[in-house]
Protein backbone atom coordinates (compact mmCIF):
# COMPACT_ATOMS: atom_id res chain seq x y z
CA UNK A 1 0.00 0.00 0.00
CA UNK A 2 1.28 3.34 -0.67
CA UNK A 3 -0.11 7.10 0.07
CA UNK A 4 -1.26 8.92 -2.79
CA UNK A 5 0.82 11.89 -4.17
CA UNK A 6 -2.63 13.32 -3.27
CA UNK A 7 -2.07 12.59 0.50
CA UNK A 8 1.86 13.52 0.28
CA UNK A 9 1.38 16.56 -1.27
CA UNK A 10 -1.35 17.97 0.45
CA UNK A 11 0.41 17.14 4.16
CA UNK A 12 3.16 18.63 3.00
CA UNK A 13 1.32 21.77 2.15
CA UNK A 14 -0.78 21.87 5.25
CA UNK A 15 2.51 21.44 6.82
CA UNK A 16 4.06 24.60 5.25
CA UNK A 17 1.00 26.44 6.36
CA UNK A 18 1.08 24.76 10.18
CA UNK A 19 4.82 26.51 10.32
CA UNK A 20 4.03 29.74 8.91
CA UNK A 21 0.67 29.76 11.46
CA UNK A 22 0.15 33.06 12.85
CA UNK A 23 2.19 34.97 10.24
CA UNK A 24 -0.33 36.08 8.12
CA UNK A 25 -1.94 33.75 4.78
CA UNK A 26 0.95 31.95 2.42
CA UNK A 27 -0.12 32.49 -1.23
CA UNK A 28 -0.10 29.41 -4.04
CA UNK A 29 3.34 30.42 -5.68
CA UNK A 30 5.11 30.41 -2.22
CA UNK A 31 3.53 27.05 -0.60
CA UNK A 32 4.24 25.37 -4.66
CA UNK A 33 7.79 27.09 -4.11
CA UNK A 34 8.59 25.64 -0.51
CA UNK A 35 7.48 22.50 -1.14
CA UNK A 36 8.21 21.58 -4.89
CA UNK A 37 4.61 21.06 -6.08
CA UNK A 38 3.23 22.44 -9.37
CA UNK A 39 0.97 25.39 -9.03
CA UNK A 40 -2.05 24.06 -10.70
CA UNK A 41 -1.78 20.44 -8.96
CA UNK A 42 -1.42 22.45 -5.54
CA UNK A 43 -4.66 25.09 -6.63
CA UNK A 44 -6.23 21.66 -6.33
CA UNK A 45 -5.41 20.22 -3.02
CA UNK A 46 -6.10 23.57 -1.62
CA UNK A 47 -9.10 24.03 -3.12
CA UNK A 48 -10.45 20.70 -1.59
CA UNK A 49 -9.00 21.33 2.14
CA UNK A 50 -10.96 24.80 1.96
CA UNK A 51 -14.07 22.92 0.82
CA UNK A 52 -13.74 20.72 4.11
CA UNK A 53 -12.72 23.73 6.20
CA UNK A 54 -9.56 23.22 7.13
CA UNK A 55 -8.00 26.14 4.87
CA UNK A 56 -9.19 29.62 4.27
CA UNK A 57 -8.59 32.15 2.15
CA UNK A 58 -7.88 36.02 2.13
CA UNK A 59 -8.43 37.79 -0.76
CA UNK A 60 -6.10 40.82 -1.86
CA UNK A 61 -1.97 41.64 -2.77
CA UNK A 62 -1.39 40.31 0.97
CA UNK A 63 -3.52 37.43 0.40
CA UNK A 64 -3.17 33.96 0.42
CA UNK A 65 -4.15 30.55 2.32
CA UNK A 66 -3.99 29.62 6.14
CA UNK A 67 -5.36 27.25 8.52
CA UNK A 68 -8.66 27.76 10.04
CA UNK A 69 -7.72 25.42 13.42
CA UNK A 70 -4.01 25.73 15.57
CA UNK A 71 -1.78 23.31 13.71
CA UNK A 72 -2.42 21.28 17.64
CA UNK A 73 -6.10 20.96 16.64
CA UNK A 74 -5.30 19.56 13.11
CA UNK A 75 -4.17 15.72 12.33
CA UNK A 76 -2.68 14.10 9.82
CA UNK A 77 -5.57 11.79 10.37
CA UNK A 78 -7.96 14.82 9.61
CA UNK A 79 -5.52 15.41 6.51
CA UNK A 80 -5.75 12.19 5.29
CA UNK A 81 -9.70 11.64 5.18
CA UNK A 82 -10.08 14.92 3.69
CA UNK A 83 -7.69 14.21 0.90
CA UNK A 84 -8.68 10.69 0.38
CA UNK A 85 -11.61 9.25 2.40
CA UNK A 86 -11.77 6.67 4.97
CA UNK A 87 -8.80 4.42 5.33
CA UNK A 88 -10.37 1.27 4.29
CA UNK A 89 -7.93 -1.43 3.52
CA UNK A 90 -10.69 -3.72 2.18
CA UNK A 91 -14.16 -3.21 1.01
CA UNK A 92 -16.05 -5.53 3.46
CA UNK A 93 -14.47 -2.86 6.33
CA UNK A 94 -16.70 -0.16 5.19
CA UNK A 95 -19.29 -2.50 4.18
CA UNK A 96 -20.11 -5.52 5.68
CA UNK A 97 -22.61 -7.12 2.87
CA UNK A 98 -19.64 -6.34 0.17
CA UNK A 99 -18.97 -10.28 0.90
CA UNK A 100 -20.91 -13.11 2.01
CA UNK A 101 -17.77 -14.71 3.67
CA UNK A 102 -17.81 -11.79 6.01
CA UNK A 103 -19.54 -12.88 9.08
CA UNK A 104 -16.35 -15.80 8.90
CA UNK A 105 -13.48 -14.64 7.39
CA UNK A 106 -10.45 -15.31 9.08
CA UNK A 107 -8.90 -12.21 7.95
CA UNK A 108 -11.62 -9.61 8.39
CA UNK A 109 -10.07 -9.23 11.93
CA UNK A 110 -6.74 -8.71 10.73
CA UNK A 111 -8.04 -6.18 8.00
CA UNK A 112 -9.72 -4.28 10.96
CA UNK A 113 -7.04 -4.32 13.28
CA UNK A 114 -4.75 -2.79 10.22
CA UNK A 115 -7.47 -0.09 9.62
CA UNK A 116 -7.44 1.00 13.42
CA UNK A 117 -4.27 1.04 13.61
CA UNK A 118 -3.33 3.28 10.83
CA UNK A 119 -6.15 5.47 12.29
CA UNK A 120 -4.83 5.73 15.55
CA UNK A 121 -0.88 6.44 13.95
CA UNK A 122 -2.30 9.37 12.04
CA UNK A 123 -4.88 10.64 14.30
CA UNK A 124 -1.89 10.66 17.59
CA UNK A 125 0.26 13.20 15.47
CA UNK A 126 -0.49 16.82 14.98
CA UNK A 127 0.92 19.13 12.84
CA UNK A 128 1.89 21.34 15.53
CA UNK A 129 4.10 18.02 16.98
CA UNK A 130 6.04 17.79 13.57
CA UNK A 131 6.58 21.76 13.88
CA UNK A 132 7.72 21.47 17.18
CA UNK A 133 10.05 18.22 16.13
CA UNK A 134 11.94 20.17 13.33
CA UNK A 135 11.65 23.97 14.70
CA UNK A 136 11.49 26.73 11.52
CA UNK A 137 11.93 23.79 8.70
CA UNK A 138 15.33 25.34 7.85
CA UNK A 139 17.06 23.01 5.84
CA UNK A 140 14.43 20.36 6.50
CA UNK A 141 12.77 18.30 3.47
CA UNK A 142 9.25 17.19 4.11
CA UNK A 143 9.22 14.03 2.25
CA UNK A 144 6.08 12.86 3.29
Amino acid sequence: MKLSTRSRYGMRAVLDLARNYGNGPLQIKSIAQNEDISNKYLEQLISILKSAGMVRSLRGPKGGYMLVEHPSKVTLGDVFRILEGPFVPVECIGDSGYCGRCSDCLMRDVWVKLQKSMDEVLDSITMQDLVDKYGDGENVNFHI
